[in-house]
């Protein structure tokens, strides 16, 4: 009868009759990280978006996150073509103030230090394929290996061009360890280092020039000019950003893009990346692999700072605090933060913050130049 069959035709229609136990699972994840941004406060302006759109993508028959949908379009647009990594690398050089850096050059080596745990998940990644039968060549190795930089857009920009059949996975990976920054690395760093090695007291920074600050974005740039130039994508945007900053003639540009832009863009950003938490996409044992990948390559990479911190304490004539080398991941300004919070706990009247953002703020210029590096070596 057509009264039936209407019926069954509304029935059909809606979410109860489609909904799959995947969907169901990814919606429960992605209520996760709105919780997180909400109540935990881990990353809000990354993970409510991102938590956001992962409910959205696992709406049945909707198709917000298909090809044509909404958010189908800004992914297609802004991440596959890598164009937001760049706008929000803008804005994170306008935001940065590289003083840190340039009063305390040595710090620089601790952001090195820690994208040791990007080569050494490239390894990992290879391993995987050896021994569990996965199909991850060199390119999607390099592309996962980026994660453990903990930088977002870098990660994102290097798998767009390497391996764009594995961004979604590696996007939401990278962000998802940059939120957790305060759960992941406290205990890492507690275990590599003694009660009285996080009490160390610094030294006052001294006190940088303007001159400096504006020479500095301009020979950093150079430099990658001549030795990496497939890094220049990123390093340009990042030191236009900060040269605008610093240069204070153009209040305007620098304003909006430490405001609007970056604001913009990382709504987009999240929503977007939240399209590949539909159970389709991310319920395969090539996302686990590339999550536990990502978290080994992030946790490798603290290690490693916080190991060269305590070495360059030993040998250096001026204190260093180990725990600042846990900040030479690129997660900007999370984990010097997380660093200053360990160190009050070990001793109440110690402020690392400001000694913390020399190797952060290293760490985004380091992570940047291992995509170039990679990207150098593996495109084509």
């Amino acid at each position: 009868m057509p009264y039936i069959e209407s019926i069954q035709q509304l029935w059909l229609s809606t979410g109860l009759a489609n909904f799959t136990w995947g969907q169901a699972a990814m919606i429960l994840i992605s209520l996760l990280l709105i919780y997180l941004a909400m109540y935990k406060k881990f990353e809000p302006l990354l993970l409510l978006p991102i938590g956001f759109g992962g409910i959205l993508s696992n709406i049945p028959a909707a198709g917000i996150a298909g090809a044509d949908g909404l958010l189908g379009l800004i992914y297609s647009f802004g991440i596959s073509t890598g164009v937001f990594p760049l706008l929000i690398f803008m804005g994170v050089g306008a935001m940065t103030d590289f003083g840190p850096l340039i009063a305390n050059p040595r710090t620089a080596l601790l952001g090195a230090a820690a994208q040791f745990g990007i080569f050494t998940s490239l390894l990992g990644a290879i391993a995987l394929n050896q021994h569990l039968g996965l199909i991850f060549n060199m390119k999607d190795a390099a592309s996962i290996a980026i994660i453990g930089g903990a930088d977002g857009p870098t990660a994102i920009f290097l798998s767009s061009r390497l391996s764009p059949q594995l961004l979604g996975s590696i996007a939401v990976a990278a962000y998802s360890y940059m939120a957790l920054v305060p759960i992941i690395q406290p205990p890492i760093m507690r275990l590599l280092t003694s009660k009285k090695e996080r009490a160390i007291e610094m030294k006052q920074l001294r006190p940088v020039s303007q001159r400096e600050k504006i020479v500095f974005p301009l020979v950093t740039l150079g430099i990658c000019i001549l030795l990496i130039p497939a890094a220049t994508p990123l390093i340009g945007s990042l030191m236009f950003g900060n040269l605008a900053r610093e240069s204070k003639v153009v209040e305007r540009l620098s304003k909006t893009m430490q405001g609007s832009l970056i604001n913009i863009v990382t709504i987009l950003l999240g929503l977007a990346i939240g399209t590949k938490l539909s159970a389709d996409k991310f319920l395969k044992i090539e996302t686990i692999a590339i999550l536990v990948l990502g978290l080994f390559a992030f946790s490798v990479g603290t290690a490693s700072g916080v190991l060269l911190g305590k070495l360059m304490n030993r040998i250096s004539k001026d204190p260093i605090n180990p725990l600042i080398g846990a900040a030479g991941v690129s997660a900007v300004p999370m984990a010097a933060r997380v660093v200053n919070k360990v160190g009050l706990e070990a001793r109440p009247d110690s402020f690392l913050l400001m000694h913390a953002m020399g190797p952060n703020v290293a760490g985004v210029i380091g992570s940047a130049v291992a995509a170039g590096v990679l990207l150098s070596f593996f495109a084509g």
